[in-house]
C-alpha cells in the first residue's frame, strides 16, 4: 500500500479534446463559437495556456458545462505541478511551529534561527530532551486553567530547569529549607535585600532561577524538582512577570510552600491577573493553602487582622509605614496583602509597590545563579 502513488492528473486541454470528439468539432469549430482566434484555443488545449474565469465561462456555455468544473481541473493540475517533498517540508515544518514556541525559543537563543527542518526538528528535540521532561512535578502560578502544561509552559519549565542544572547548592534538607523561609523573611524589609535571595535559598540546597515569561504561558513562577527519583533537588523559578516588591515576595513565598509540601503535578491558577484576584472559592485546597503560609510567613495573620481592625476603612499612607517599620517589612508588601483582602483599591498606594527586576538582575550579574 505504501507504495501507491496518486492518479495521474491531466491537463484540462485532454478533457476539452475528449468533449470536441463526442460532438465530432475541430478546433476551429470550437474557436468560432466562443469567438476565440485558432491560435488561443490550440495553446488551452496543448496546456501552453492556463484556463482564467473567463475561459472557463465560455467553454461552460459551449459544453453546457459549469465554469467550476474547468477552472477545479485548471487548479488540480497547476497543483499536480507542485514538487510533493515542499509541500511535506512546510507541512513538518508548520508541525513544529504548533507543537511547540519556536519562535520564541529563536528569539530568546535558546534555539537557532533559520535552520532546515532536519536541523530544527534535532533542536527541538535537544531542547526538550531533559530525563525529568516525562515525569515533569511542577506547581506553577499561571493565569491559563489547564491540566496540561502548553507548549509556551513546558518551554519554560525545560529552561527553568536546564539553567537550575548550572546552580552550585549546598545538600537539601526540609528542615534546613525551614530555617531559610525565616532568614528569607528578614530579608523583605528593603528592595536591596533581595539580591541576597538567590546566595539564602542556595545555602538551603534550592536552586534559584529567573526565566523571563514566554508569550501566552502567564507563568509568575514555579516550583521544581531535578531527578525523577525524589524530592532532593528543588528549583524555584521566578519570571518576574508582574515587576512589584509584594509580587516577587508573595511569588516566593508561595513557590516556598509548594517545596515544603512537595507539591507535584499541579499547575496552579494566575493569583493576579491584570490587578484582580480569583476568589478563594475558585482556588484549590493546594492553592489556598500556599495563599494562605505565602502571607502569614510574610505578616503573621494574627497581626494583620488586628491592623485591618484598628485602622478600617482608612488606611492612610502614614499608618501603613508605621506597621512596616513597626514588624520591620517593606510597607509594598503591606499595601498589595491591602489590595488583595479588598481593603483598599488597586489604585491606591501605587508608590509604595516599588519595582525590583533590575535589583534582582544586578545582583545576579556578580553572582552568577542566573544565566540568560
Amino acid at each position: 500500500m505504501n507504495d501507491l502513488k496518486p492518479a495521474e492528473v491531466f491537463p484540462p486541454g485532454e478533457f476539452i479534446k475528449d468533449e470536441l470528439a463526442e460532438r465530432g468539432w475541430t478546433q476551429a469549430d470550437l474557436a468560432e463559437i466562443v469567438g476565440r482566434p485558432l491560435p488561443a484555443i490550440n495553446q488551452i488545449i496543448n496546456g501552453a495556456r492556463g484556463i482564467t474565469p473567463e475561459t472557463a465561462m465560455e467553454l461552460a456555455q459551449a459544453f453546457g458545462t459549469s465554469a467550476e468544473l474547468w477552472l477545479n481541473l485548471e487548479t488540480a493540475y497547476q497543483l499536480s505541478k507542485v514538487e510533493s517533498s515542499e509541500n511535506c517540508n512546510i507541512r513538518e515544518r508548520a508541525k513544529l511551529f504548533e507543537t511547540a514556541p519556536v519562535k520564541e525559543l529563536q528569539k530568546r537563543g535558546w534555539i537557532k534561527s533559520g535552520m532546515p527542518i532536519d536541523s530544527l526538528r534535532a533542536a527541538l528535540n535537544s531542547f526538550f530532551s531533559l530525563p525529568e521532561i516525562n515525569q515533569l512535578r511542577v506547581a506553577a502560578r499561571t493565569s491559563i486553567q489547564s491540566s496540561e502544561l502548553t507548549p509556551e509552559q513546558l518551554a519554560w519549565c525545560v529552561r527553568a530547569m536546564q539553567l537550575a542544572k548550572a546552580v552550585p547548592v549546598k545538600n537539601y534538607s526540609k528542615q534546613s529549607f525551614r530555617d531559610c523561609i525565616k532568614q528569607l523573611r528578614a530579608l523583605a524589609s528593603f528592595p536591596e535585600s533581595i539580591r541576597k535571595v538567590p546566595a539564602v535559598l542556595g545555602e538551603a540546597g534550592v536552586r534559584f532561577v529567573v526565566v523571563e515569561h514566554l508569550q501566552k504561558s502567564k507563568i509568575d513562577g514555579a516550583a521544581l524538582w531535578l531527578g525523577c527519583d525524589g524530592w532532593d533537588k528543588p528549583v524555584i523559578a521566578l519570571s518576574l512577570r508582574y515587576d512589584r516588591i509584594d509580587s516577587f515576595w508573595h511569588t516566593l513565598f508561595h513557590e516556598c510552600s509548594h517545596i515544603i509540601n512537595e507539591d507535584s503535578y499541579i499547575l496552579d491558577i494566575d493569583l493576579v491577573s491584570a490587578e484582580r484576584c480569583l476568589s478563594s472559592e475558585a482556588l484549590s485546597d493546594i492553592e489556598n493553602r500556599a495563599n494562605e503560609e505565602a502571607a502569614d510567613w510574610l505578616i503573621p495573620k494574627k497581626t494583620m487582622h488586628e491592623f485591618m481592625f484598628r485602622h478600617r476603612p482608612f488606611y492612610s499612607k502614614t499608618k501603613i509605614i508605621q506597621f512596616a517599620n513597626m514588624i520591620k517589612i517593606h510597607p509594598g508588601i503591606i499595601a498589595g496583602q491591602l489590595q488583595h483582602k479588598g481593603e483598599i483599591t488597586w489604585a491606591a498606594n501605587r508608590e509604595m509597590l516599588v519595582k525590583v527586576r533590575d535589583i534582582l538582575i544586578s545582583g545576579s550579574m556578580s553572582d552568577g545563579w542566573r544565566k540568560k
